[in-house]
């Protein structure tokens, strides 16, 4: 590490400690190592924030230190089953505020990053921003040829700024593994990665260009949906240019009706879009408040800042949908079912509380009508249970409830009367059909058929290192001689089970083929007058029910 590094470290070591302590968090740095890293480190808490409760001084404390920790919070606040419910209601009212950054500055991060005067590259660009946060600050602008765009230009040195705070960030939660059981049993190390790896995307406009094309292109199936085009030109890193949109918020509920929009129908479309994102395409908004969502003249929806998105793998979007179909069908062992195949749940877990915890939030949607039920207040609910037993819910998931909560916010804000329900619904049961499609199941055996030649290949040297073993006579195996007649049982039983599974296939695949094969040819089943699948099917059925009585009349099926 450099000696200048190491120097703005120090000093930044300082700064946060001493917010630390300002906002009466000081024992937490202590306990942390934080201030053993400082000389002569003295600070006192202010006297306004001894009445105010932890939740509170964490979020002022956060919007004290900046860009970093404000954004580590947004990022925290989608995370209910790291998170306790209390902080997280304050992590989701922190304000990314700040004063904008001189013109000049702007005038000078464009001619670095784009290589040219900003008189060159602009036919217009204001001289005062649309919009100033943390990271960076979006200006009005016309290309040479007239075309009307928005640019984002990025704060000076934030990603050297940022970069300092999530070395200090992991140097910090190695001293509090280390310190702390706590922060041991909920891994804070991989917590703090995981945050600092969303961060750094966010701060990449290269990324959220390369997600903008991707909504563009997946939204051409729907028609009432837009996505501003980049302008691959005007863009870098850190400047990101895209064509302007002129739309109304989604919030902005008078002038939606000033202007004849059907409230009811943007809140079907709007859901409509989010649901699709999950369920069909599994790449989805990250963020979809009212200020990123613009209804335009036609009734149509345009999607802004997509510096935030959430990716779902297909077995994900499996789960999801059997939940959003237990739900709806308020089937209690369908929500347990899809509860246990989403988290990772440790092995030293209180089953009992676990399933009882699992019962009440079960019993909180019993016989309640779906348009009283929120789906993303769902989700949470499930990420609380997961928070309380330490489930790690993968981050793809708990994204997902921050939006739909989010989504059902802005569509409850349109239509109260609106069930997400009626959307989700038909998006959750397509889903769940597609599993029972022969041609996907095929198009799933076809795509794990490279492992299978993995497994296989990787037998011989298997047998081989087992054969060094033994010949060396480093195997042992101890087992009890009680243990032995019900192993052997046991073994017997999987044996038997395995070839009643092979010979079943195997009938199934013989009478397909045969049937399948004289329909092709139009022919009837008959050689020399003689009905080769009648005769077959009652031969491999007579082996079929003989090995049957054979495995039963042993008793160990």
């Amino acid at each position: 590490m450099s000696a200048g590094k190491r120097i703005r470290q120090l000093q930044r070591y300082r700064t946060i400690a001493t917010a630390f302590a300002r906002n009466g968090l000081g024992y937490v740095s202590h306990e942390m190592g934080l201030t053993e890293k400082i000389l002569f480190f003295r600070s006192e808490e202010r006297k306004e924030l001894q009445a105010k409760s932890v939740g509170e001084r964490i979020r002022l404390l956060l919007e004290e230190l900046g860009p970093t920790f404000v954004k580590l919070g947004q990022i925290a606040s989608t995370r209910p089953d790291l998170v306790p419910a209390d902080i997280l209601a304050e992590l989701e009212r922190l304000q990314d505020k700040v004063p904008p950054f001189p013109y000049a500055e702007v005038s000078r991060i464009l001619e670095e990053e784009l290589g040219a005067p900003i008189e060159s590259l602009f036919l217009q660009f204001s001289d005062k921003p649309l919009a100033a946060a943390s990271i960076g600050q979006v200006y009005r602008a016309c290309l040479q040829d007239g075309t009307a765009v928005v640019v984002k230009v990025q704060r000076p040195d934030i990603q050297s700024l940022i970069e300092t705070d999530l070395d200090i960030l992991a140097d910090w939660a190695r001293l509090a593994e280390g310190r702390l059981e706590w922060a041991r049993n909920y891994r804070l190390r991989e917590i703090v990665d995981e945050l600092g790896k969303a961060l750094r995307a966010e701060i990449d406009y290269t990324a959220e260009a390369r997600n903008a094309e991707k909504f563009a292109a997946q939204s051409k199936t729907l028609e009432h949906v837009h996505v501003p085009a980049v302008y691959w030109d005007y863009s870098t890193k850190r400047v990101l240019t895209m064509a302007y949109i002129e739309g109304i918020k989604l919030s902005d509920r008078e002038q939606l009706d000033r202007v004849g929009l059907d409230r009811r129908l943007l809140a079907e479309r709007f859901a409509s879009t989010i649901f699709h994102q999950v369920l069909v395409e599994g790449f989805f908004h990250g963020d979809p408040h009212p200020g990123n969502v613009l209804a335009l003249p036609d009734g149509s929806l345009a999607l802004l800042d997509f510096g935030m998105v959430g990716r779902l793998s297909p077995g994900m979007k499996k789960q999801f949908a059997s939940f959003v179909i237990a739900l709806r069908n308020q089937s209690s062992k369908g929500v347990i079912r899809a509860i246990s195949n989403m988290g990772m749940i440790p092995d030293d877990v209180d089953r009992d509380a676990l399933n009882a915890d699992v019962d009440k939030m079960r019993e909180k949607y019993y016989q309640v009508p779906l348009n009283q039920i929120s789906l993303g207040v769902a989700v949470n609910d499930l990420f609380s249970v997961a928070f309380r037993h330490q489930i790690r819910i993968p981050t793809e998931l708990t994204l997902l409830g921050k939006s739909l909560l989010t989504m059902e916010g802005v569509v409850s804000a349109l239509d109260p009367t609106f069930s997400v329900f009626d959307v989700a619904e038909p998006f959750g049961k397509k889903l769940f059909l597609e599993r029972l499609d022969p041609r996907q199941m095929l198009k799933n055996w076809i795509e794990d058929v490279p492992e299978y030649f993995d497994l296989i290949s990787e037998v011989p040297l298997s047998l081989k290192q087992l054969s060094m073993v033994l010949r060396q006579g480093k195997l042992r195996i101890e087992v009890a001689s009680p243990q032995v007649d019900a192993l052997m049982k046991k073994m017997d039983r999987i044996s038997n089970r395995l070839s009643f599974s092979i010979v079943l296939l195997s009938l199934s695949i013989v009478m397909v083929g045969l049937i399948i094969g004289a329909a092709l040819s139009h022919s009837q089943t008959m050689l020399w007058r003689i009905p080769i699948i009648e005769i077959g099917f009652v031969i491999a059925l007579f082996m079929f029910m003989w090995l049957i009585f054979a495995i039963l009349r042993s008793g160990r099926f």
